[in-house]
């Protein structure tokens, strides 16, 4: 239900209001951004060009770059804009939508993830049947099946945040809309919000942590039964894929898995270390990713050399 709000829009007050650090901001932020979008096109296009990487890891790799890209997106263009204006200000619908976004594609990003550890528990774990199980109708019906999933968690994120009673303060102290930001400006009783925010992004982080890091467990374990050369790529091919869990769900479980008002830590370092994990979330996992899957796989760097390789000739020849 909406409550009827005298709030029409927030202010953003950002990373930073020091000029100088603002500009900073607006560098690594530019940066980071243009960053991502190259490192994950670069991949999408690679896996849609090449025949090599037509397997069922790479077809979910290349919805993880697009889920990267548009997770990037739905907070990097305003934070760049915003880094440049004195005072930066959302509107309310603007707010939510950004809150849907933002939910959107993280949780299609933890759900991604999780079909990536499937697919490598399959094929290791159980080699004969890797094909018949991860056939490319299956892998066509998981990914929707992860849109429609992302698409609930994101709703039931702005149905607790309508239900908010917005009175008077307006001022975001972070660079996004997120519930836990508005959780402190409403006026209204917010302690069962705080625990289904938390048993509904919370509990996405954690369970889909477990799962994942529970998943790698059995397919280490299950190498010892491998060759040497089999061993190697498959590990190889696993630390890639931890790292990434790892770095991307471990600021979430720290900032969806506590409640807003009770904290130990006094309030200004709080929120400057909560927006320095957003970030780190935000902008550095969606660039880190695509540096991570080339540089620690071989068949990714092989099918890059070979697309750049056959441009360079058909560029020459014309």
């Amino acid at each position: 239900m909406l409550l009827n709000n005298n709030v029409t829009e927030f202010i953003l007050l950002g990373l930073t209001q020091d000029p100088v650090k603002k500009k900073i901001v607006f560098a690594f932020s530019l940066l980071s951004y243009l960053g991502t979008l190259l490192g994950n096109s670069l991949i999408i296009v690679t896996i849609k060009a090449s025949r090599a990487l037509g397997s069922p890891m790479y077809f979910f790799l290349f919805y993880l770059s697009l889920s990267d890209t548009w997770f990037s997106t739905s907070m990097a263009p305003r934070m760049i804009v915003d880094a440049l204006l004195k005072n930066s200000t959302i509107s309310f619908s603007e707010c939510m939508i950004q809150v849907f976004s933002f939910h959107f594609f993280g949780c299609l990003e933890v759900l991604i993830l999780i079909l990536m550890a499937i697919d490598r528990y399959v094929a290791i774990c159980k080699p004969l049947h890797y094909m018949s199980i991860m056939s490319r109708r299956v892998c066509s019906v998981l990914v929707p099946l992860a849109w429609v999933v992302s698409c609930v968690h994101s709703s039931v994120q702005i149905f607790l945040t309508l239900r908010l009673l917005f009175c008077g303060p307006n001022v975001i102290d972070h660079y996004l809309c997120d519930l836990q930001p508005l959780l402190k400006l409403a006026c209204t009783d917010t302690y069962v919000t705080n625990l289904l925010l938390v048993s509904n992004s919370g509990a996405i982080c954690t369970v889909g942590f477990v799962m994942l890091m529970f998943s790698y467990v059995i397919i280490l374990h299950s190498l010892r039964n491998h060759s040497a050369e089999g061993r190697k790529k498959a590990l190889s091919t696993c630390i890639s894929h931890i790292i990434v869990v790892i770095l991307f769900f471990g600021p979430c479980i720290f900032i969806y898995t506590r409640p807003t008002t009770t904290f130990p830590i006094k309030k200004k370092k709080k929120k400057t270390m909560d927006k320095m994990i957003t970030v780190f979330y935000t902008f550095g996992t969606p660039l880190i990713n695509p540096l991570i899957y080339t540089l620690r796989n071989a068949e990714v760097k092989n099918a890059m050399r070979k697309l750049w390789s056959k441009k360079l000739v058909s560029d020459y020849q014309r």
